[in-house]
Parts: C-alpha cells; sequence; structure tokens
C-alpha cells in the first residue's frame, strides 16, 4: 500500500514538474529560449533539453528499457545536450521530452519500486539501484533545472512562477520597491560587518 502511494506521489509530482520546466518556453522568441543567461552557457530551451536527456537515460536505459530516441552512448558525453543547436527546432526538442515522458511514464508504470537497475555512470557500490531511488533522483534533476528556468525566465522578462494558473501581473512599481528594500538591508548588513 505504501509503495504505490510513494510511487503515484513522485510520479505525480514529476508530471507537475516537467510541465512547469516546458511552462518556462511560452512565449519567449527563438533567441530568448536559447541564448546564453549565465556565464557557463545556462540557457531554457538547453535546460529542457538536458532534462529529457537524463530522464531517457535514468527511466530507460537503467532499467534494459532504451530510449527509442536516439542518444548518444553515455561515455561520449560532450555537453552537446545542454544547448540547442542552430538546426534544432524548439519543438523538436520539446517532442522530444515529451515522447521521453511516455516511456517513462510507462516504465514508473510497469516497474515496482524495488525493481532493480543499473547505472553505470554511478561509481560502486552505488551503480546497482532501484527505481524507487532513481525516480527520487530524476524528480530532483527536474525540480533543479525547473528552478534554474524560473529564474532564467525572471532575468528575461520578469516572469515567474511554477503554473501559468497561479502567474500574478507584473506590478512593477511593487516589485522595484521591493527589490530597493532588500538592496538597502543587503546595503546595511554589509555597513555593519565593516
Amino acid at each position: 500500500m505504501i509503495d504505490e502511494f510513494a510511487k503515484d506521489t513522485l510520479h505525480g509530482r514529476l508530471r507537475r514538474d516537467r510541465k512547469a520546466l516546458l511552462w518556462k518556453l511560452d512565449g519567449l522568441s527563438e533567441y530568448d529560449a536559447r541564448r546564453p543567461l549565465t556565464v557557463t552557457g545556462t540557457n531554457l530551451l538547453g535546460l529542457v533539453k538536458h532534462v529529457a536527456s537524463v530522464e531517457a537515460r535514468y527511466l530507460g536505459e537503467v532499467f534494459d528499457r532504451p530510449s527509442p530516441e536516439p542518444l548518444p552512448r553515455w561515455q561520449d558525453h560532450d555537453g552537446s545536450d545542454l544547448w540547442a543547436a542552430e538546426d534544432e527546432a524548439r519543438d523538436q526538442i520539446i517532442g522530444f521530452y515529451q515522447r521521453t515522458w511516455e516511456h517513462s511514464d510507462a516504465t514508473i508504470d510497469e516497474l515496482a519500486l524495488d525493481a532493480p537497475g543499473h547505472v553505470p555512470w554511478w561509481p560502486e557500490p552505488y551503480s546497482s539501484t532501484n527505481l524507487f531511488a532513481v525516480l527520487v533522483h530524476v524528480l530532483g534533476e527536474t525540480n533543479r533545472h525547473a528552478g534554474h528556468a524560473d529564474i532564467l525566465r525572471e532575468g528575461v522578462d520578469g516572469r515567474t512562477g511554477m503554473r501559468p494558473e497561479h502567474e500574478m501581473q507584473i506590478d512593477e512599481d511593487a516589485r522595484t520597491a521591493y527589490w530597493a528594500k532588500i538592496e538597502r538591508a543587503a546595503r546595511s548588513a554589509a555597513s555593519a560587518e565593516a
């Protein structure tokens, strides 16, 4: 009974966070979806592509259920899953992510939480694992990158939130006043430290 509750809860959270990550692309130009927004090149469409690849590997290969999508060998990882090349259409990457959901959901639905898996890129003795541990790992990865996407999107156009139904209109005056209040507190603390 607890296993099904745990599996349903984790799976539900994963579904929620997948949608939140994709929502961060809504309404963006091709440039804003792809441009590097940090010094390391992190970008919104690249986050989606990366999470799709991570999920395809963990909820596919790890359980001998290879993704129907072509993936490079994990040993050949070169960072190309972290950004979108000019010949990769946004819809192509989003479609890859959504098809990965279907494959991953089938893995989650068909296997018990204690189903054994093997993660060859994890060091021993951790490489032998189970669906529960992998599901927690994938949920953590998805949630982490959805958080990155939230911050990046805020920097692009000020939009924030986890779901469209919770998004509030941007009140620039209130936002500016709030930012100034936090800045004053930070400067005050820094002055007190000196």
